[in-house]
């Protein structure tokens, strides 16, 4: 688990760390609104209290398959009594929880919540504190998403542009006058099933019969490379079909075209610095 990001909430800098899809986020840094002095203070406060302890102990049985149901009952039972105090720690090292962990580093160290305890925790510290910290982080999880996001949509963008061009071009030079729209679209499958056949080796018919568990099409699971050169290839295309070469031809040069540019953008290295 390492450090991800960092939010500020109403002035206050919180960590946030990332395990695979799940994100923990510093219970420390949010406990400092309350008290900058003492945040393990205000930490063991609030898991102490019986209301606290029965969400803990609901949300590690439905996430936690090794969660210890036993001393958990035993924590529950003692919550709340005059006197009683839970620290993060022992709620870790007796109910073998997993949606706390203590992290000690004097960098990066403290205490960190699964972000649905986070956000209970927060709304314990303040209401409008929650909700400026749930603003604040599903704004930075979008900006992860569409950096993600980012390269596919690009190429997949530039794809579909091309894609227009290549249609204009099959309909002012090889669909026939007076025909029906369906004959249309199927003049179309088939010019587009030739890009297909150059660049992956099958139709598209061909593809959804191998991969009948998949949903989309063949060409929502393209690489960036394979973006790329689909997008060089629908332009080339046009141009072949405004020549009037016939489609057997075009498949042979597009099929070239694709195994030389797809050799130059796997071994470009800029390429990769994309993905």
């Amino acid at each position: 688990m390492t450090k991800s990001k960092i939010i500020e909430v109403e002035g206050r800098e919180i960590a946030i760390i990332s395990d695979r899809s799940d994100d923990f986020i510093s219970l420390t840094d949010i406990a400092k609104h309350k008290n900058e002095e003492a945040t393990g203070l205000v930490i063991s406060h609030w898991l102490s209290t019986r209301y606290t302890v029965e969400f803990m102990g609901l949300w590690e049985q439905i996430h936690n398959p090794n969660f210890n149901v036993t001393e958990f009952s035993n924590i529950k039972s003692e919550a709340g009594s005059n006197g009683y105090v839970l620290s993060s720690k022992q709620w870790i090292t007796k109910t073998n929880a997993i949606g706390i962990i203590s992290k000690t580093g004097r960098y990066g160290g403290g205490t960190f919540a699964h972000r649905d305890i986070a956000f209970e925790f927060a709304s314990w510290i303040s209401a409008s504190f929650k909700l400026y910290l749930i603003k604040e982080f599903q704004r930075l999880k979008d900006e992860e998403n569409n950096r993600l996001q980012l390269d596919w949509d690009l190429q997949r963008t530039i794809s579909k542009i091309n894609y227009h061009i290549h249609t204009d071009a099959i309909k002012e030079n090889l669909v026939p006058k007076a025909i029906t729209s369906q004959q249309a679209g199927y003049v179309y499958a088939n010019e587009a099933d030739l890009l297909n056949v150059a660049l992956f080796g099958i139709t598209a018919n061909e593809w959804r019969h191998a991969n009948p568990g998949k949903p989309g099409n063949i060409r929502d699971y393209a690489t960036l490379e394979q973006l790329v050169v689909l997008s060089n290839m629908e332009s080339i295309n046009a141009l072949l079909i405004k020549q009037a070469l016939p489609q057997g031809k075009r498949l042979l040069q597009l099929n070239q075209v694709a195994i030389t540019q797809m050799k130059s953008l796997i071994q470009n290295r800029a390429i990769k610095r994309l993905k």
